[in-house]
């Protein structure tokens, strides 16, 4: 009875044993109809672009923000998604640093992707004196998507930035 039992528990132990693998999200190897983002950053996330509203916002400091309307081209758009898939931004990440020392002020960037009826939020914080390699990867991106938006001429044309942070 006790050699029974015993090989009834066996496999069951096996079983509980394994651990599931977690599947991590992909993203699709096209861009789908539905893709959009808003991307918020800086000190108070005050620079924006939010592809869903086609609305870009300037941090000007002491003179509050300037917000106009900019949509990004379809092909803007395809090498945006191109660059997120690199990084498979929809996967976890590892974005906060294991230290204790922090800074202020501090920049932050909030991200919010939607792709295939999914919505995907992410927070990147540098009030840490490091950072981590998929923090880095993401403000890479960050930069490169303002790159786009920096270059249009309605951008250009907003007042400068009066004053800084303390």
């Amino acid at each position: 009875m006790k050699q029974m039992l015993i090989l009834m528990i066996f496999p069951f132990s096996l079983l509980s044993g394994c651990a599931k693998e977690e599947i991590q999200p992909v993203m699709p190897e096209e861009m789908p109809g539905d893709f959009d983002f808003k991307l918020q950053f800086g000190v108070a996330k005050r620079n924006g672009m939010d592809t869903y509203q086609d609305l870009a916002t300037k941090d000007l400091i002491a003179d509050g923000i300037a917000s106009l309307e900019l949509s990004l081209s379809a092909e803007e758009m395809a090498i945006i998604y191109g660059k997120m898939k690199e990084i498979n931004i929809v996967e976890p990440k590892d974005l906060i640093p294991p230290t204790n020392c922090t800074q202020k002020p501090y920049s932050e960037d909030e991200w919010e992707i939607t792709l295939n009826g999914e919505t995907f939020h992410l927070l990147i914080s540098e009030q840490f004196c490091e950072t981590t390699e998929d923090a880095k990867d993401l403000i890479e991106l960050r930069n490169y998507v303002f790159s786009f938006v920096k270059s249009k001429e309605e951008y250009q044309n907003l007042p400068d930035a009066n004053g800084y942070y303390e």
